[in-house]
């Protein structure tokens, strides 16, 4: 790993067997997990902690200081799990004293250009396409992916196998194993494609169906809808993850589609 075209902070703690590549640098309080590669033209700057057989491609920024005005200079971290991409010019800004850090999962594709503001919490197994832009405290679940320039509104929270169509501005919730699409963001259906690459059985796909009608094509207001599927579907562990992600939402949940 030894680069002479590099800059490496003494204080920086590198696997022996990285790869930083001439151009790039790595500030102090860096932390850098085995296998990882680090393309030209890359800078990691303090509180960065990213994992095991990364790829971070050129012109990417990592753990620079929060684009927030309440930012006062405090520690925090940016946090990239195991196997995860980043691709050409993402910036992954670290956390404030809100959080403390931001994190990006496992197993996670980031495409070139997109951003992940501070205290961002996405989760494993997701893919933002080019040019998604994710505004502060925003979280995102595990296999969750946004289609190319998406926008996510700040304090937003996207479910696990969400699927987001590209374009799109999102300005509330967009709740577990939905698509959501069209303007303003509305509920086109459920990721019935994703779920069936993940494993999920025909009858669990049926079942989550099921859920969503009640949730938008039964003309009930949300409490109702809730009580009604509460009452009317079987408890298990999806029924349960879309009422209490719904319970918990903090800015609402996207509306059904009414267009022609």
């Amino acid at each position: 790993m030894n680069q002479p075209l590099a800059y490496i902070h003494p204080g920086a703690k590198i696997a022996t067997n990285v790869v930083v590549e001439p151009f790039t640098t790595i500030h102090n309080d860096v932390i850098i997990g085995s296998g990882t590669w680090i393309g030209s033209n890359v800078t990691i700057m303090e509180g960065a902690r990213i994992g095991k057989n990364c790829r971070i491609f050129p012109g990417a920024v990592i753990s620079a200081i929060p684009q927030d005005l309440k930012f006062d200079g405090e520690d925090s971290l940016a946090i990239i799990g195991d196997n995860t991409t980043i691709r050409e010019c993402v910036t992954v800004n670290r956390g404030t004293k809100a959080l403390g850090k931001t994190q990006i999962g496992d197993n996670c594709l980031i495409m070139a250009t997109s951003h992940v503001a501070h205290d961002c919490v996405i989760g494993d197994n997701c893919i933002l396409a080019n040019g998604s832009i994710i505004a502060g405290h925003v979280t995102i679940g595990n296999f969750a992916i946004l289609s190319g320039l998406v926008a996510v509104h700040q304090f937003i929270h996207i479910g696990d196998h969400a699927l987001v169509s590209g374009g799109s501005l999102v300005r509330k919730d967009v709740p577990p194993f939905s698509k959501a699409g069209k303007e303003p963001l509305s509920f086109i259906g459920i990721n019935s494609i994703g779920l069936r690459r993940r494993g999920f059985e025909t009858a669990k796909i049926r079942e989550i169906q099921n859920i969503f009608r009640i949730l938008y094509q039964k003309n009930y207001n949300t409490t109702q809808a809730l009580e009604k599927i509460e009452a009317d579907m079987e408890a298990t562990k999806e029924r349960d993850q879309i009422i209490l992600f719904i319970k918990n939402s903090q800015r609402g949940i996207m509306k059904g589609y009414a267009g022609s």
